[in-house]
């Protein structure tokens, strides 16, 4: 797992020579200030994955653990129990983590059957969903080009992970370089237009999801303006 990697590498970095230990003052000496500076930006990097991954930690024994690294003391679980406290986290991460999937695939499907009775939606073969919301009369770009676009995406529940929208930047791509649900509906867009789409997973980031903002198994809603065809 990704964050027990994480936590291996922030106790190997931390294995520095350490010949006195904090007590509470604010570091002063070169030394104490390059050893707060590096344990903060290590924290900070780690404490972003763990955050990200939901990991429930108690940060005394996360502490803890660190410090016995580094000042050689025996540790307080044997490797045996430290193993398997790994694996029972990571059984209870996979077990977590295929719930969410069928709960993303069954809440997809339910919102891609609705959506696609409404007015004006038209499915495609593969499954993907668009209605168009702004007619365009421009050239429809082929699979090598590059196009320039506007968009928004979020999740079925509206939660918003991405906007070229928000940050008033057109973005750029080329369609070889994109998810296939995006590939597909470019190529179906006259320069100019304006739609909305739904796009399933299986066109979209599937079972690996894309981050912490979307996760596996997720049916994504983007709104998409074809700007130009390059």
């Amino acid at each position: 797992m990704k964050n027990v990697k994480a936590l291996a590498i922030l106790i190997s970095l931390s294995c520095l020579p350490v010949t006195a230990q904090a007590d509470g003052h604010k570091p002063s000496t070169q030394r104490e200030q390059f050893s707060y500076a590096l344990g903060f930006q290590i924290g900070s990097q780690i404490g972003q994955q763990i955050m990200a991954e939901g990991l429930d930690l108690d940060p005394a024994f996360l502490a803890r653990a660190i410090q016995d690294v580094i000042q050689g003391n025996d540790p307080m679980l044997s490797i045996d129990e430290m193993n398997a406290a790994i694996m029972a986290q990571q059984q209870q991460a996979q077990e977590q983590s295929m719930q969410q999937a069928q709960a993303a695939i069954d809440a997809g499907n339910a919102f891609r059957e609705q959506y696609a009775n409404q007015e004006g939606v038209t499915r495609t073969e593969s499954g993907l969903l668009y209605k168009e919301l702004t007619a365009g009369a421009g050239e429809k770009p082929g699979p090598q080009d590059t196009v320039v676009v506007h968009y928004r995406g979020t999740l079925i529940n509206g939660t918003e992970f991405d906007s070229s929208i928000k940050r008033n930047q057109p973005a750029s791509f080329s369609l070889g370089g994109i998810i296939p649900g995006w590939q597909e509906v470019l190529q179906l867009m006259p320069e100019g237009s304006r739609w909305e789409v739904v796009i399933p997973p299986e066109l979209a980031y599937g079972s690996q999801g894309a981050g912490g903002a979307i996760g596996p198994e997720e049916t994504l809603v983007f709104e998409i303006e074809l700007i130009e065809v390059k």
